[in-house]
């Protein structure tokens, strides 16, 4: 009887490790990269070298955040590239035309909006995959950027846009951070707290994990369904404002590939392509994982090849741990 009990307890103590190690093991992977880069190059983790690490994940982040609502619903958004480089084009086109700062990143935010809200609605109600309506988006979006300057990039932009992106905020005595890394770290905040705390939340976890449970308790799964791809055109808009800010120009040619980087950032960070597992935390670490990655080629003096092929093997390398951890746990 004493040696059932000791199994017993045993066996619970190994699940609680393998729950703790499948619910944060990117974390682990993330501080392991971190000390490899601090060995690598001792400038590494200057309070300047952080807040660029902030700066450029932020287009990325912001991307990956609302495509981290969209793949915990089981579905999936690959427009948010050709939206971003949309909502770039929009911005430059207002401001270049004398339209105040605050009014045109507002209509570009609702433009954005729209433009996810589209795709939601066709695969919600018309039930098309999500991969097949937002391709059509991915192609379709991009040709309307070009389509709006015929392909010319837009300059002259007023001075006070580039400060949305470049203003450092002081926030201690020897460490300040741009205002877009701190764009970044609100909006992690904010959509965490959100998938944790609210019925809506906890509507797209259910909408994902069990989408016929989910409709017959009651759960407006379309509904759901169509507000994360609003969320996820919000946030896509949101990076393309602030890629102009940064850039100084309206490029039709921005944010290419940029939705295999969100996608693969959420993967990482251990969010289920079949819907209902994953977080916002799991997706900061990662996105952050991917760009200290590419500050460690960077410090190297590595090229792009090198960062393509080592970063696509982490990718795979870090999936398979998931996967093995998860068929490890049930296990158990």
């Amino acid at each position: 009887m004493n040696r059932l009990i000791k199994e017993f307890f045993m066996r619970r103590e190994v699940l609680k490790i393998t729950n703790f190690l499948v619910n944060y093991n990117f974390i682990f992977i993330f501080l392991i990269v971190v000390l490899i880069a601090h060995g690598l190059s001792e400038n590494f983790l200057t309070s300047k070298n952080i807040a660029n690490l902030f700066q450029q994940a932020c287009v990325t982040g912001l991307v990956a955040i609302g495509m981290t609502y969209v793949i915990l619903t089981a579905n999936i958004d690959l427009s948010v590239g050709s939206v971003t480089a949309l909502s770039g084009m929009i911005i430059a086109i207002l401001l270049s035309s004398g339209v105040p700062i605050l009014y045109a990143i507002f209509g570009t935010l609702i433009i954005g909006m729209l433009c996810g809200t589209l795709m939601g609605a066709i695969s919600a109600y018309a039930s098309v995959p999500s991969f097949i309506v937002t391709l059509a988006g991915l192609v379709s979006f991009r040709g309307i950027t070009y389509l709006t300057t015929d392909g010319v990039p837009v300059s002259g932009l007023p001075k006070e846009f580039s400060l949305l992106s470049s203003s450092m905020v002081k926030l201690t005595s020897e460490f300040s951070m741009s205002s877009m890394g701190l764009i970044f770290l609100f909006m992690c905040v904010l959509s965490g707290l959100v998938l944790k705390f609210t019925v809506f939340g906890e509507n797209v976890y259910a909408s994902g994990g069990n989408p016929v449970a989910a409709r017959l308790s009651g759960i407006p799964t379309k509904r759901v369904t169509v507000l994360v791809f609003t969320i996820s055109g919000f946030t896509s808009a949101l990076a393309g404002i602030l890629l102009t800010s940064r850039l100084r120009i309206g490029q039709p040619t921005a944010a290419q590939g940029l939705e295999l980087d969100a996608i693969a950032a959420v993967v990482l960070g251990g969010t289920s392509l079949f819907g209902g597992r994953g977080s916002i935390l799991g997706t900061f670490f990662a996105v952050m994982l991917l760009q200290v990655l590419r500050n460690i080629f960077n410090l190297l003096g590595l090229g792009s090849f090198y960062q393509m092929t080592v970063t696509g093997i982490i990718i795979v390398g870090a999936v398979v741990l998931n996967r093995t951890i998860e068929l490890r746990k049930g296990d158990y």
